[in-house]
C-alpha cells in the first residue's frame, strides 16, 4: 500500500522497573509468554505489512531487541533497527529517524500494543480521506483507562484520566481531543469549527490506540517547525486537530494573534463555552461545507487539512502494556477472554500446558493457565488463572494465584504466590508467602519470609 512503518518499541521503561531492566527491555516482556513486541509484528504480518523500521530508545537495548527480531523473524518480516537516545519520547523519535522516511504515508505503532485491529483497515480509511492523520480509536476498558493503573491493588482504585473527543456527526473526523489533566478544566471550542460543523458528539468512552496514519509532509513539517513537541498524542496530534481550518484562515488574509498557549489563532476566532453550545443542523462531513466559500458553489474552495478518526468495532481487543496493572491484565486478558491472540492451541480444559513440562502427583492447572515447555511441577501444587514461563522448577505444595511466573524460576516446597509478579531466574526458598509483589530479575527470596505489596529487586550496577 506504499506505507512505511515505524514501531515504536520504547526502551527501558521506569513505569515497568523491576519487570525491565538492561537485560530485558520492555518490547520483550513476556505476555502469554511471547514478547510483548511479537504481538504487533504479527499483527502487521497478517496486513502485509512486511517492511518496517523499529525503532528503540538506548543502544543496549536496540541490540537485544534486533537480536530477538533476526532470530525470530528472519525470512518472514524486513526489519530495520534504529536506536534513538533514550526518554526522547514518541515525537522526539519519530524526529530523530525523519531521514529514513520516504513515503507518501506513514504508519506508526506502538510496539507495547497487544490488539486485533487490522492496520490495513486504518491505512485504507487515512488514504479514502486523503487525511494529514487518521487516529485509530477503541472502547475504552470497563474497568477504565490501563494508564489509571500503576500497580497494586489500592492504586487501582484511583479515578483515571480519560478522553475528551470531539467528533463530526459523520463519526469520521476528530474536531477536538483532550486528555489527561486537561479534561479537568472547561473545555474550549473555537467558533470556526463550531459553524463549520455545525453539530459536534462528545465522546469519554473512546481511547488513543497509538496506532495513527501520517501524511509524512505534514508529519514531518510538525517535527521540524516544533522542536519542543515530545509526544505523538499529547503535542502532535493534538496541535493537527486544532489548526485543521486555521490554515485557510490565515491562507485568507485574515490576521493572527498568540493565545494564551502561545500558538497563532486569527483574531475574532473567539472561544465559548462547550456548556454554553446550541447544537445545530448536521452535515454529512463537515469539511465539505467548509471547502466551500459563502459566494457558493462557484468559490474557490478553502484549503483544510483531515483529522479523521477510524472508530474500531468494540468487539475488536485493544490494549498496551504500558503500566504494572496493564502487563497484569493483559496477561491474563490474553489465555482468558482474548485467547485468540496468543496463537497458541487451547487444551478441553481451556488452558495451555506445553507436551515437555512435567506435573507432580494431584497438581492441578487450572483453566486460563499457561505453563510453558521444560518446566515442572512436584506433587499437592495448584495453579489457578496465572501463567508460568519455560524451564521453571517448582516443588511441592506450591499454590499459585492470578500470578505470572517468567522463565528459569526456582519455587521451593510449601511457597504461596498470590497476585505477583515473579521476573525470570528468581529463587524463591522453602515456605514463602507472596501477595502483590513484584520480584525483579535474579533475586533470591529467603525460606519462610512474606510479603505483602513490594517490589523486590537486585542493584543494578552502575
Amino acid at each position: 500500500m506504499d506505507f512505511q512503518v515505524v514501531v515504536l518499541a520504547g526502551g527501558t521503561s521506569k513505569d515497568l522497573v523491576p519487570l525491565v531492566s538492561k537485560e530485558v527491555p520492555k518490547a520483550l516482556l513476556p505476555v502469554a509468554n511471547r514478547p510483548v513486541l511479537s504481538y504487533v509484528l504479527e499483527l502487521l504480518e497478517q496486513s502485509n505489512l512486511k517492511d518496517l523500521i523499529v525503532v528503540v530508545e538506548g543502544e543496549d537495548a536496540a541490540i537485544l531487541i534486533g537480536n530477538w527480531i533476526s532470530g525470530a523473524y528472519a525470512d518472514r518480516l524486513n526489519v530495520e533497527v534504529a536506536h534513538v537516545p533514550e526518554d526522547v519520547g514518541s515525537a522526539g523519535a519519530l524526529r530523530a529517524i525523519a531521514h529514513h522516511l520516504s513515503a507518501n504515508d506513514i504508519l506508526v505503532i506502538s510496539g507495547d500494543l497487544v490488539c486485533d485491529i487490522p492496520p490495513g483497515a486504518v491505512a485504507a480509511a487515512h488514504r479514502r480521506h486523503d487525511a494529514v492523520v487518521t487516529a485509530t480509536l477503541c472502547s475504552s476498558p470497563v474497568s477504565g483507562p490501563t494508564e489509571s493503573s500503576p500497580g497494586g491493588k489500592d492504586k487501582a482504585k484511583k479515578p483515571g484520566r480519560y478522553n475528551i473527543i470531539g467528533l463530526d456527526p459523520s463519526k469520521q473526523f476528530i474536531l477536538h481531543i483532550a486528555s489527561g489533566i486537561e479534561v479537568e478544566k472547561d473545555i474550549r471550542i473555537q467558533k470556526s469549527i463550531l459553524r463549520a460543523v455545525g453539530q459536534m458528539e462528545f465522546r469519554a468512552d473512546l481511547m488513543d490506540a497509538h496506532l495513527y496514519a501520517f501524511k509524512r509532509s505534514a508529519l514531518q513539517q510538525v517535527l521540524t517547525e516544533k522542536p519542543n513537541f515530545h509526544s505523538i498524542k499529547q503535542d502532535v496530534l493534538s496541535y493537527l486537530v486544532r489548526n485543521q481550518l486555521r490554515s485557510e484562515l490565515v491562507l485568507n488574509g485574515g490576521q493572527v494573534e498568540e493565545n494564551n498557549g502561545g500558538e497563532k489563532e486569527p483574531i475574532g476566532n473567539n472561544r465559548v463555552m462547550s456548556s454554553q453550545l446550541l447544537l445545530n443542523s448536521s452535515t454529512q462531513s463537515f469539511h465539505e461545507l467548509y471547502a466551500m466559500c459563502p459566494g457558493g458553489p462557484t468559490s474557490v474552495p478553502r484549503k483544510t487539512h483531515k483529522c479523521c478518526a477510524y472508530i474500531a468495532n468494540k468487539s475488536k481487543y485493544c490494549a498496551r502494556v504500558n503500566s504494572f496493572q496493564a502487563f497484569c491484565d493483559i496477561n491474563r486478558d490474553v489465555i482468558g477472554d482474548a485467547s485468540h491472540l496468543s496463537g497458541y492451541s487451547f487444551s478441553a480444559h481451556n488452558n495451555v500446558i506445553h507436551p515437555s513440562a512435567v506435573l507432580g502427583s494431584k497438581t492441578t492447572i487450572g483453566p486460563q493457565c499457561m505453563l510453558g515447555e521444560g518446566s515442572q511441577m512436584g506433587d499437592k501444587c495448584s495453579v489457578k488463572r496465572s501463567v508460568i514461563g519455560r524451564h521453571c522448577r517448582i516443588g511441592s505444595n506450591v499454590k499459585i494465584i492470578n500470578s505470572i511466573v517468567m522463565d528459569h524460576v526456582t519455587i521451593g516446597d510449601g511457597c504461596s504466590v498470590q497476585a505477583s509478579v515473579i521476573c525470570s531466574n528468581v529463587q524463591l526458598q522453602e515456605r514463602v508467602v507472596l501477595k502483590d509483589c513484584q520480584i525483579g530479575a535474579g533475586f533470591v527470596v529467603t525460606a519462610s519470609s512474606e510479603h505483602k505489596g513490594e517490589s523486590l529487586s537486585k542493584k543494578e550496577k552502575q
